[in-house]
């Protein structure tokens, strides 16, 4: 046999392929699919050229190019780098795994806070619910949201159902952008989030709830959207959307969530 395959080959097989499975859904979402699909091709012909065909001259150009693009792919991708960075560092079972180490102390204080956090956001959510009033609000986790408050004006305010009403009441100026939350104060209002550019949301759906995705997509924050048109509201975690939501439903997500 010219060569030996094994079980370890087929493990290296199996990892690189979820790898890049990884990847392409990590880029699906963005604009960079395309350029994604280009590398694919490149390192694809590359690799048929240098090994298969073993071409030196072509192959040693292209291995020069190799070895040049990888410093140009971390200028090009760095956003969706730092995103992959931070979803492995937020990852559910790494959070798990604090939780469980530490005391039940601790962990009470966590629900308690939770739990301040977590309510006058619901019921300001519902009374918008039914005065049609349009809102986006955004809870930070662990990746920190600096870059996002920044862009609005800072509050720095206990949470407080009447002062989020107030915000989002039609005739403030504040109440086209976002709310961001984060260690249990209103951070900042009339914030500009990153758009989502998925093209499976259904159309229905405003600028809101596209900028709810967007902020869900590039980060570990919960977004709660109200709609203006229907007065329905829904959450935005982790890419994917939870619609139509009633009081008890968006109370139990963001406690499963925050804790």
């Amino acid at each position: 046999m010219l060569f030996e395959f094994g079980i370890k080959d087929v493990v290296d097989i199996l990892l690189v392929a979820l790898m890049l499975y990884y990847i392409y859904r990590l880029m699906r979402d963005s604009r960079s699919l395309n350029v994604f699909n280009g590398i694919l091709v490149f390192v694809v012909s590359w690799l048929f050229v240098s090994q298969v065909l073993q071409m030196r001259l072509l192959g040693s150009i292209l291995d020069k190019l190799v070895s040049v693009g990888v410093i140009a792919l971390i200028v090009l991708f760095q956003d969706d780098i730092r995103k992959f960075l931070y979803n492995l560092g937020a990852h559910r079972r790494m959070k798990a795994l604090s939780r469980f180490l530490s005391s039940s102390k601790k962990k009470e204080k966590v629900k308690k806070d939770v739990k301040e956090t977590i309510m006058p956001i619901v019921m300001a959510a519902m009374n918008m619910s039914k005065g049609k009033v349009g809102a986006l609000i955004v809870i930070e986790r662990l990746v920190p949201l600096d870059d996002i408050a920044m862009t609005g004006d800072q509050i720095d305010a206990v949470i407080n159902q009447r002062l989020i009403e107030n915000i989002f009441f039609k005739n403030s100026p504040l109440h086209d952008g976002a709310v961001v939350v984060a260690n249990k104060r209103l951070k900042a209002a009339g914030c500009i989030l990153p758009v989502s550019h998925n093209l499976d949301i259904p159309k229905e759906l405003g600028l809101r709830h596209r900028a709810a995705m967007g902020i869900s997509q590039e980060s570990d924050a919960v977004a709660v959207v109200v709609s203006e048109e229907t007065g329905g509201i829904s959450v935005a975690v982790n890419g994917a959307f939870r619609l139509r939501l009633s009081a008890e439903e968006l109370e139990s997500i963001l406690t499963k969530e925050l804790e």
